[in-house]
């Protein structure tokens, strides 16, 4: 799959394309959801325009749990279809993106009194494996106590009954957006973040266009199309509004918070899924040189474009990790990140949040408006399959065009260049290898491996290039200007947050990056000190927010 420039510094050429054609279908969000419908439509044919309103992945694709997996929870809710679907799933988005989408053992351990006893989890676990067609060493295996404490010291022994391990992926989610936003340009998607849909076009009332504000410059302009998916996700019910067709049923938002630790401060060998007093379920998830936690789940009903993790969350969740790990014993100070999304469920009366199905639903106004809402990563692209069959019928019926199947679970995202699994840890390694002349080591090719796959040797070919004699900064500022070119970056957040996950990940870094990289941007974007300065106060304050959760703070 070839690499296309897709860059901000184009800007102003990507909005007059954007104006001067009719588009068969625009897609409002720029989240994973967006991403797989831009993909999808694009793939089978249709011009496609994709608008976020922000920067891609910044709303809830960028702060999900960051696993692509089969939901055992909800065969406590015996939504089987939904296992079956997203169980099936993983195996194809490990297919697309290898480097990115990475097989990971889950440990669920059986407590005394706890949520899962060991003949139901072994049948549980049984049904799971054949609804998720899983195959090979990735099928469940039961263990005995002695087997799990091998596996997680830190599990309670006194109260440690057995255990269940099972297969899961593990994924960035951002950068799975960003890669599928990549791969529809290849099919002629136009894709522009920081483009907000201000208001609908009609003509005979049904929709023919939309009012976009260009938040970069502020200026308005128009789109021409025939058909508008909304994958907006917790702003959905904000575009019914505009469109006059919020009727029947509505969102539900929840907020899932996650926190992360040095890893040595929470040393789990491998990830756990385990139980928490007040009967629900977390993960404590290890990666590279962090442990992260999560999830919570509340209702929300505040500001949706700033959703904080609060003390109250930061205490829920340390207190559930020193009940289940007692060796450990974790504080506020401990914190070094935190993330904090929307979940965009349908509302069902008298359900409580957890109880809340994540089934998607589509929903279609009298004008031509088609919503989607709900749903998992895991199961994005059933989700654009099952819309754009919609958008897709419609034309067919209308133009007596044909136009393709879906055939999504065939085509690699960008950064894939790996037969197997085993292709990309004998290209980690191979990376490793070129680049530890230079003083990096192992953790730094397997970053840059499972963020760009095989596009790292782009980054690598730049990197040889540049000058500085800080060989960090050097191979940084490669990867900020493979971010500029080829992944439409406006801002140092967008490249810390969403592109790298620095600030989630190696808080440390963006601290020791800041001003090399704030200097690049002044550079290359032709910014003035004042808007510089800007940036790094906005950096400190994303910084602080994300990571100080001290008592005197709050």
């Amino acid at each position: 799959m070839s690499l296309k420039e897709f860059s901000n510094l184009n800007r102003n050429k990507t909005i007059l394309n954007l104006c001067k054609d009719t588009f068969d279908l625009v897609v409002i969000g720029g989240g994973i959801t967006g991403a797989g419908i831009a993909l999808d439509a694009s793939s089978r044919g249709l011009k496609v325009a994709l608008l976020e309103k922000n920067d891609f992945a910044s709303g809830t694709s960028s702060k999900s749990t960051k696993l692509i997996h089969g939901g055992l929870r909800y065969l406590k809710q015996f939504d089987f279809w939904l296992v079956k679907e997203v169980g099936s799933e993983r195996a194809i988005v490990h297919k697309l993106a290898p480097h990115l989408v990475l097989p990971e053992k889950m440990l669920l351990p059986l407590i005394e009194n706890g949520s899962y006893g060991k003949w139901l989890t072994s049948i549980g676990l049984k049904v799971y494996d054949i609804l998720a067609q899983v195959t090979g060493d990735d099928k469940r295996q039961m263990l005995e106590k002695k087997e799990a404490l091998k596996l997680e010291p830190l599990l309670p022994k006194k109260i440690l009954n057995g255990a269940g391990y099972y297969a899961e992926y593990r994924t960035d989610d951002a950068r799975l957006t960003i890669e599928n936003i990549k791969t529809s340009l290849n099919y002629n998607t136009i894709a522009l973040n920081y483009a907000s849909v201000e208001e609908f076009m009609y003509t005979d009332e049904k929709i023919t266009g939309v009012i976009v504000k260009d938040g970069i410059s502020g200026s308005e302009f128009k789109i021409k199309t025939k058909h508008v998916i909304s994958a907006a996700g917790p702003w959905v019910d904000d575009l019914r509004t505009v469109n006059n067709s919020k009727k029947g049923k509505r969102l539900h938002l929840t907020k899932g918070v996650h926190l992360v630790f040095p890893y040595d401060k929470l040393p789990v060998k491998q990830s756990v899924y385990f139980d928490i007093p007040d009967g629900r379920m977390m993960f404590a998830i290890p990666r590279g040189k962090i442990t992260y936690v999560g999830t919570t789940d509340t209702n929300y009903i505040d500001n949706k474009d700033k959703v904080k993790t609060d003390l109250a969350d930061a205490m829920y969740l340390i207190s559930a990790v020193n009940n289940m790990f007692p060796s450990i014993d974790l504080n506020l100070d401990d914190i070094v990140s935190s993330w904090a999304g929307l979940r965009p469920l349908i509302h069902e009366e008298g359900k409580s949040a957890s109880e809340l199905s994540r089934k998607d639903e589509i929903f279609t106004s009298e004008t031509g408006l088609i919503s989607i809402a709900g749903g998992k990563l895991t199961g994005y692209r059933k989700m654009a399959e099952r819309v754009v069959d919609k958008v897709v019928k419609l034309i067919e019926e209308e133009e007596g065009r044909q136009l393709k199947e879906c055939f999504t679970d065939k085509i690699p995202l960008c950064g894939n260049g790996f037969k197997k699994f085993k292709h990309v840890k004998k290209y980690i390694a191979l990376i490793a290898d070129r680049i530890k002349p230079d003083g990096f080591d192992t953790h730094d090719a397997w970053f840059l491996v499972t963020n760009y796959g095989k596009q790292t040797e782009t980054i690598l070919e730049t990197y040889s290039i540049l000058n500085d004699d800080d060989k960090k900064v050097r191979l940084a500022k490669a990867e900020l200007l493979f971010c500029i070119h080829h992944e439409m970056i406006q801002n140092p957040m967008d490249f810390f947050i969403r592109r790298t996950g620095r600030l989630y990940f190696d808080i440390a870094s963006v601290h020791y990056l800041m001003h090399p990289i704030l200097e690049e941007f002044k550079t290359i974007f032709k910014l003035s000190d004042i808007q510089i300065e800007a940036y790094k106060k906005e950096l400190e304050n994303e910084i602080e927010e994300h990571s100080n959760f001290s008592l005197e703070r709050n």
